[in-house]
């Protein structure tokens, strides 16, 4: 059962504006991503489901963030079938994120009162994934499809839409700059963030510092 609900999933992410993801089938790994973004003021992240026995490392690092961290909000992505979802709401997803849009894991999350943020790639996707409910939707991949012009061109007519970009964004004033003046909700972000050399290097102190500096820089951004 999630721990933490739906109002409160979205209002933090989107107060942090910034969802970071992450996967690896490595549990003290991801545990020590997970304590690197906690001590940098992350209060939400994504486990990203992918690769062999992704639900029992993600079972693994959920009981030990629900006692060590439990404040963070811990979801998963890449979900793109009712019944993935359903196995990880089961381990207490607290939200669920999908590549694409399916229309029978957005009836599953409304049953069960948890956010599920689905992967649009137009305005036709865009406006059925909300009028089954979803209130964020996530642009991917977000620079393909046209990057911070397609965020602004869809919020003319439809200003209440609220757009995660995923996917081409990344840590710098410049990049951030645009999605957010072109009125993104929140952005995504994965390697960028979580960089594979400072993992490889086990520079964790180094990533402590970018996830505090970005968060920071989001709120400039916005104000």
């Amino acid at each position: 059962m999630a721990r933490f609900d739906r109002l409160t999933v979205y209002s933090t992410l989107m107060d942090d504006g910034m969802l970071p993801l992450f996967n690896s089938p490595d549990v003290a790994l991801v545990k020590g991503v997970v304590a690197t973004l906690a001590r940098g003021g992350s209060r939400i992240m994504e486990f990203t489901n992918r690769g062999e026995f992704a639900i029992n490392t993600f079972t693994e690092l959920m009981q030990h963030t629900t006692k060590t961290y439990p404040d963070l909000i811990l979801g998963v992505g890449s979900i793109e079938d009712a019944p993935t979802a359903a196995l990880y709401i089961a381990q207490g997803a607290n939200f669920i994120v999908g590549p694409n849009f399916n229309p029978e894991i957005a009836r599953l999350c409304n049953r069960r009162k948890i956010p599920y943020i689905p992967g649009c790639g137009s305005v036709s996707e865009i406006s059925n994934a909300e009028e089954l409910g979803a209130e964020i939707v996530k642009l991917f991949p977000a620079d393909a499809l046209g990057g911070a012009d397609f965020v602004k061109a869809v919020l003319g007519p439809r200003p209440w839409t609220r757009i995660m970009p995923t996917g081409g964004v990344s840590p710098d004033e410049k990049n951030l700059g645009e999605w957010f003046s072109a009125g993104a909700a929140c952005v995504g972000m994965g390697g960028k963030l979580i960089r594979a050399d400072w993992l490889k290097e086990g520079n964790f102190a180094a990533m402590e510092t970018l996830v505090r500096d970005t968060l920071a820089l989001i709120k400039k951004l916005r104000a």
